[in-house]
């Protein structure tokens, strides 16, 4: 019989917490199935602020969850225009409106989209040593893309924030610099 001093069991105690916790954080939101791309028709994909268009026969993952929302949620920040004739295609489905991109608005992925709990409520977004809050006005469709609705392009990641270029300006980050960006957030 193998027997174990007092430092031994609470390393091994250690090491299985952290894996079942590591287990536990992957296992929050993991993708939902899968859509294939389809090839847009000529002009039909806005790609204003470097906006990617869905390639013919790309399986592109979809999700229906987003990570656990805390006080300090990590995700990604990324450029949209909410205005007619952006990239953000129509209105925002918070309150049917385009939104100037001069107005701190965001769109957030499906799962923390909630369904529009979170419509026309503030956040806070934090990054770059800066703060900045934004209205929630639109979903970053994480379950859909590849198609008309969507601007053709293909669904989001879920864990994305989706935000005008007010928010970008306010985070003081370079114009050269926009298009992704790590971030923190929260419900202001």
């Amino acid at each position: 019989m193998k027997t174990f001093t007092l430092g031994t069991s609470l390393l091994i105690l250690v090491i299985v917490l952290v894996a079942y916790c590591l287990e536990a954080e992957a296992q929050v939101c993991r993708p939902s199935g899968n859509i294939r791309g389809r090839k847009p028709p000529p002009g039909e994909c806005n790609q204003e602020n470097n906006s990617d268009c869905c390639v013919e026969g790309k399986l592109y993952p979809i999700y229906r969850c987003s990570p656990t929302v805390s006080g300090n949620t990590k995700a990604v920040l990324t450029l949209n225009s909410f205005q007619a004739g952006g990239d953000g295609g129509g209105p925002s489905e918070c309150d049917n409106q385009y939104h100037s991109d001069d107005t701190p608005v965001v769109a957030l992925s499906t799962g923390w989209y909630s369904k529009g709990r979170r419509c026309l409520n503030d956040i806070v977004i934090s990054a770059n040593g800066r703060s900045v809050r934004a209205k929630v006005v639109d979903e970053c469709d994480s379950t859909m893309g590849c198609d008309g609705d969507h601007d053709y392009q293909p669904p989001c990641n879920n864990n994305i924030v989706d935000a005008s270029k007010a928010v970008w300006e306010a985070l003081g980050v370079p114009h050269d610099q926009w298009g992704e960006l790590d971030i923190t957030w929260s419900d202001a």
